[in-house]
């Protein structure tokens, strides 16, 4: 006899009272088993208590905040993460993300995009896990990827890439020399159909810093403008000239 499907089991973490009530209430409705945790050391007990599928951890908590309840929370295994922050300045978006953070929401926001984040981010966390055979090594540039192990080295030496970093040059080195917009990466690496795009550009910005031997002027990651990125597999150095500038003076 077939077995029912668990429901995917969300840990909702937020010290306030009303928006962890409403956001617990919709995920709740949407077919979710919740649980929630109001300050940093709690939701660390719960986690590793239920082992929750996805965690919503908010940016501002007492005694411990959500970038630190994320790194620890990443430390002890794959859980994604989505983030929710009352402050929409890029630095926290990249603080975020740097930590390992899959996503993230600006308070205020819809209960029901939420919910639709959480399942996007979901299937994208299932469909990486039923993988039904290990993946070939994918090689370019001096960087080797193992989609299998989550490994990735440059020239022998292991780079510490984010699960997200780690997703968007796999997507990038199995399609060399193609320009990808923004709106496809976007949806082919985070599975997202809407979204703000800047999330794109941050971790494109923060890849070059790990994998390029000047981020001022990369060689494996190009911008192609008006468009989004190509990677070059044979890394071969732009000229100089009005791109090689604009994208050394930091632009991504």
């Amino acid at each position: 006899m077939q077995q029912t499907p668990q429901p995917s089991r969300v840990l909702v973490v937020d010290d306030d009272p009303t928006v962890a009530e409403v956001v617990a209430g919709y995920l709740g409705r949407a077919g979710f088993t919740v649980d929630r945790a109001a300050d940093g050391p709690r939701a660390l007990e719960l986690a590793a208590a239920v082992r929750p599928d996805l965690v919503v951890l908010d940016l501002m908590l007492p005694g411990m905040d959500g970038l630190e309840v994320c790194r620890r929370l990443r430390a002890a295994g794959p859980v994604p993460v989505i983030m929710l922050t009352a402050r929409g300045d890029e630095e926290d978006r990249i603080l975020g993300l740097e930590v390992g953070a899959d996503d993230y929401v600006t308070k205020p926001f819809s209960p029901r995009e939420l919910v639709l984040r959480v399942g996007s981010v979901l299937r994208r966390a299932h469909a990486r896990s039923a993988s039904p055979r290990p993946a070939p090594l994918l090689r370019a540039g001096g960087l080797v990827l193992d989609p299998a192990a989550r490994r990735a080295t440059k020239d022998g030496a292991e780079l510490a890439l984010t699960l997200r970093e780690f997703d968007l040059l796999s997507f990038l080195l199995r399609h060399p020399g193609r320009a990808c917009s923004r709106e496809e990466l976007m949806n082919e690496v985070w599975g997202w159909e809407f979204g703000d795009l800047s999330t794109v550009t941050v971790h494109v910005r923060r890849l070059r810093g790990k994998i390029e031997d000047d981020p001022a002027r990369p060689r494996l990651i190009r911008t192609v403008w008006g468009v989004g990125y190509r990677f070059e597999a044979d890394g071969v150095r732009p000229p100089d000239g009005p791109d090689a500038r604009s994208e050394g003076a930091g632009r991504a």
